[in-house]
């Protein structure tokens, strides 16, 4: 029997379930929904199964057997019949940069375009998106194809990126009214329409402007790009809420009822005015960067400050760079470049009105953590490399020794990639540090990691370690990724990931590093229960249970029950947050 299956023990245990926790339920309005005839995976250890779940005002308030929770509807409940489906918790991806999911989505995306016909397409779907006048920016033409040339994204420019050369003449004709420049992979080659070029004054007195016949092809080197990168208006908020709802109905297809968001400052008016709009359709934790604890302090912004739609939670530091630009800092150095990558420095970080969230200078990051977490703030630091990670948990445990004993203290380290060894995980869970990982980074960095560091790659995504070592794992996406990827926010297919430790083309066999799998139990909890925790949110999220919010997400099979390379292939059918239903699936 599927783990998945309900035994007649399991079925008695919800039957009193639901005569005692609902009771209240029986006597009040009737729920405004019923979803029944599933087969739910609570994430409640006390009762881990249930056929039905009901709703009333966005709480859930049953869970139970088919017959117990259908005898509390009334006239004007919903009731849908799941048809045996799979339903979980609605999924929390721990790690967005959301603003930059929404302008992908609905602006200019050239990760996979390495020549004339694709350019063309692209540029002809962006401009029939984009708001009429909205400046078409950025693109980055040629990224998978230079990376699948050379994992160290360099040293093949002149067979990837420079054998397209395209200029205005491509694109003018199907960008219509909307200004567009765009670049390649690594910003060697810039190009601009014709309508940009006006909108700039451009002509071919200008130095770097490429002109053929006393015509501008529309190419530009670096330094006329950057003259008509100037030129370029604010995106105003309507094109920003335009790109948060592309962003939010990606969400939804996936099942995400709440993630958490690499914030800048600009984007919160957009979370605002979504909901005030009623648009805004998956809950957000808003993690600003670690070097505006004080202000926020001084604002009276605390930890957890706001409702169950929009918080603040958590701030955001930086030990080191990534794998991808071979900047993770190590103790040895990468066998590649001959360095151990390098220590983020302040001046790096993109915060403008403090010292910046780096490691560097020395003595930065002791500041801001001591900081925080004396003004109630639970630093979540970038730490990639072995060295960098070991850093941190110095760090950690120092602050933990001087400032002693808080209530809340949820320090956490995100990404936290390549441990030194074992030893590693022990001392994280002996600190209570949370791992802020991606496991599809684990599927995609496979392809080059034992290139770049060799043996180390041992300890690169050790979800299995961790768990065995007792840390908390935490799951999310990293959405929309690099130039060198694009990190989908699907949780099927990070649940995928960590559970094979296989491609999406299902190799190597048996999985890279096997004994860093981990099962589907442990990988559904680190998208729900575990995330809900990590936020302070567990008394009301990330479980099926009475009292708790009614985000839900039903897929078309069962995860417990489908062979571990079907994960992938696994659908949402339904998304519903605060009882409201805000993706389904066409019928086909």
């Amino acid at each position: 029997m599927g783990r998945g299956s309900l035994t007649p023990v399991a079925l008695t245990v919800m039957a009193a379930l639901v005569i005692t926790l609902p009771a209240e339920a029986r006597q009040q309005t009737p729920p405004d929904l019923i979803l029944h005839g599933g087969r739910l995976w609570t994430g409640d250890d006390a009762a881990p199964w249930a056929e039905a779940v009901a709703v009333r005002d966005g709480i859930i308030v049953a869970v139970g057997t088919d017959a117990d929770l259908l005898a509390l509807r009334g006239p004007d409940t919903e009731t849908r019949d799941l048809g045996g489906r799979f339903v979980s918790p609605g999924f929390i991806d721990n790690h967005t940069h959301f603003n930059r999911a929404g302008e992908l989505l609905l602006g200019v995306n050239l990760l996979e375009v390495s020549d004339a016909a694709g350019l063309v397409r692209e540029v002809r779907r962006t401009a029939e998106r984009l708001p009429e006048g909205a400046w078409m920016v950025g693109g980055m033409w040629g990224a998978y194809a230079q990376w699948a040339l050379s994992s160290t994204g360099r040293d093949s420019a002149a067979e990837a990126g420079d054998a397209f050369l395209p200029d205005r003449d491509l694109i003018d004709p199907v960008s219509g009214s909307n200004p567009a420049l765009l670049w390649n992979w690594d910003r060697s080659q810039h190009l601009a329409n014709g309508a940009a070029l006006r909108a700039a004054g451009a002509d071919c007195s200008w130095a770097g402007l490429e002109c053929r016949d006393g015509r501008p092809t529309g190419r530009l080197d670096a330094a006329a790009a950057e003259r008509v990168r100037a030129t370029i208006p604010p995106r105003d908020l309507d094109q920003k809420l335009a790109e948060a709802r592309a962003a939010l109905a990606d969400l939804a297809q996936y099942g995400v009822t709440t993630f958490f968001d690499i914030t800048p400052p600009d984007q919160v008016v957009v979370y605002h005015r979504l909901r005030e709009a009623g648009d805004l359709t998956a809950r957000v934790n808003m993690r600003l960067v670690l070097d505006t604890w004080d202000e926020m302090r001084d604002a009276g912004i605390t930890e957890g400050f706001g409702d169950r739609w929009i918080r603040y939670q958590g701030l955001k530091g930086f030990m080191d760079g990534i794998m991808g630009a071979s900047s993770a800092r190590f103790y040895d150095a990468y066998l590649t470049t001959g360095v151990r990558g390098s220590w983020r420095d302040e001046r790096s970080t993109g915060h403008v009105t403090g010292q910046g969230s780096g490691y560097m200078p020395e003595g930065n990051m002791r500041r801001l953590v001591f900081g925080a977490d004396s003004a109630g703030f639970n630093p979540r630091v970038h730490a990639i490399g072995d060295e960098a990670i070991d850093r941190i948990l110095d760090l950690f445990q120092e602050v933990q020794r001087v400032n002693g004993p808080r209530a809340g203290r949820r320090f956490a380290i995100i990404h936290n990639q390549v441990l030194h060894g074992p030893e590693t995980a022990e001392r994280e869970a002996t600190l209570g540090v949370i791992a802020e990982m991606q496991p599809y980074h684990a599927i995609d960095d496979m392809r080059w990691m034992e290139e770049r560091i060799g043996s180390r790659a041992r300890w690169a995504y050790a979800f299995g370690t961790l768990e065995r070592a007792g840390v908390l794992l935490s799951f999310g996406s990293d959405w929309p990724g690099t130039n060198a990827a694009w990190y989908t926010v699907n949780p099927l297919q990070g649940i995928y990931a960590a559970v094979t430790r296989q491609t999406l083309q299902g190799t190597p066999a048996g999985g890279w590093y096997p004994e860093e799998r981990i099962d589907v139990d442990s990988a559904l909890r680190a998208y729900t229960v575990n995330n809900a925790w990590v936020a302070g949110e567990e008394a009301y999220k990330g479980k099926i249970a009475p009292g708790f919010l009614a985000d839900l997400a039903v897929l078309d099979a069962n995860p417990f029950e489908v062979a571990p390379e079907a994960l992938k292939d696994v659908g949402v059918v339904l998304t519903v947050v605060g009882g409201r239903v805000v993706f389904e699936r066409p019928h086909t």
